[in-house]
């Protein structure tokens, strides 16, 4: 029979946890009613079989996860709920193994006399700068529910946007792929059994037949090293984006892309204003924000436009002058952060921006869709049209001859 742990509130206010076993957390509900108490929190307690289970995940723990705590959090501390209580309630309900431990250490180093903050910053693989300087405003301002509720509304907004993305950019990948196999196991398996048929011919292949043929020689022989290669070039690609010049060289040509560069330069202008109003809204100095949504920003072309609209904000000067000469942002968006800036409305032209932009990448999306979709069957029906003509090409000669 399960477990359930509750945090309740007694008449006179003061918070009462306990343990009940039975079918369901309906039935928690119900005697925790009879007893007069005010519900705050009921929650299974996990068996070890679910803790075994789950050491088979991912070590890396998911930004939905983090969210539903922020969340949850924010409700108990909003309660009333001292944060020790509240950290032990939520780290047994969650179920990742490295999360969880995360948590444990967090509790512990509270008990220490360690702010929620600090305990956080121990962890960057969980709580990213964003969540722990958020965090440290809300503690200051005593208002660490609300910082808590708007970090989790801030990274349900940019996880869906990465959603839709990916959902965008994998379509047409999978669909790429499995032509390219196609077009390989036809080169590799099918052409050489039409080529032992036209040496029996003893007469010269057409030119389309014949380059069909060397295609499949080549890659027949020599296939492992042609996917070495491919192989190679991806993973030398991936350290010179390591570096600071190949990380500007190549995040400069992404967002050069045609289509796709568009749709990676409006959601970084949405991440960026979305990032840069949460922190401003939050109580974070500007220059502290900034710095936040530089190392978040996630491409190095913008880091160094985020970088230069820094100096430009030590030396006194707006905002928006950097934006405009990085020729990266649109004229709607500077224009927008110009008018915050001299409104005093800063953090609200941002979220406007940013709702705005990601109106834009869901029209991107459907858009790419679209495009992508008969472009690809285009491209594909002209590779296998040209194999097909390649191979019968022969015989409509021998046959004319015949």
């Amino acid at each position: 029979m399960p477990t359930f742990k509750y945090i309740a509130k007694n008449r006179e206010s003061r918070t009462v946890t306990g343990k009940i076993s039975t079918e369901n957390k309906a039935n928690v509900i119900e005697e925790l009613r009879k007893r007069k108490l005010t519900i705050i929190s009921v929650i299974e307690i996990k068996d070890a079989g679910v803790a075994k289970k789950s050491s088979f995940q991912s070590k890396k723990v998911k930004g939905e996860e983090i969210v539903i705590f922020a969340r949850q959090l924010a409700t108990m501390v909003e309660a009333g709920i001292p944060i020790i209580q509240g950290l032990d309630a939520l780290a047994e309900q969650v179920t990742h193994p490295t999360f969880k431990k995360t948590l444990a250490t967090v509790q512990e180093d509270i008990e220490h006399g360690t702010s929620l903050s600090a305990a956080f910053s121990k962890h960057p693989a969980v709580f990213d700068t964003l969540f722990t300087n958020m965090v440290k405003v809300g503690e200051t301002g005593g208002a660490l529910s609300i910082v808590l509720d708007r970090i989790a509304t801030y990274m349900e907004k940019t996880l869906k946007l990465k959603r839709k993305v990916k959902s965008a950019l994998i379509y047409p990948i999978v669909v790429v792929s499995m032509a390219i196999l196609i077009t390989i196991v036809l080169l590799v398996k099918v052409v050489p059994t039409f080529t032992e048929i036209y040496s029996s011919f003893d007469q010269g292949l057409p030119a389309m037949t014949q380059v069909l043929v060397n295609v499949s020689d080549a890659l027949r022989h020599h296939l492992l090293w042609y996917i070495a290669g491919l192989v190679a070039i991806f993973f030398g690609v991936r350290q010179w984006h390591k570096t600071d010049k190949g990380a500007l060289v190549l995040d400069g040509l992404s967002l050069k892309v045609p289509i796709f560069g568009d749709l990676l330069r409006k959601v970084a202008i949405s991440r960026f204003s979305r990032t840069l109003a949460t922190l401003v809204q939050s109580g974070v100095p500007i220059l502290e924000s900034l710095d936040i949504v530089e190392k978040t920003i996630g491409n190095r072309v913008l880091e160094t436009v985020v970088n230069d609209v820094k100096g430009s904000v030590r030396e006194g000067e707006s905002l928006a002058a950097p934006l405009v000469k990085s020729g990266v942002f649109p004229p709607m968006v500077t224009r927008m952060i110009a008018i915050g800036e001299k409104s005093g409305k800063m953090e609200t032209m941002l979220l406007k921006i940013s709702e705005f932009y990601d109106d834009q990448v869901d029209a991107a999306v459907e858009g790419l869709t679209s495009v992508i979709e008969p472009l690809i069957i285009g491209v594909l029906g002209i590779v296998i049209g040209f194999i097909v003509i390649a191979l019968f090409l022969p015989i409509i000669n021998i046959t004319q001859i015949i």
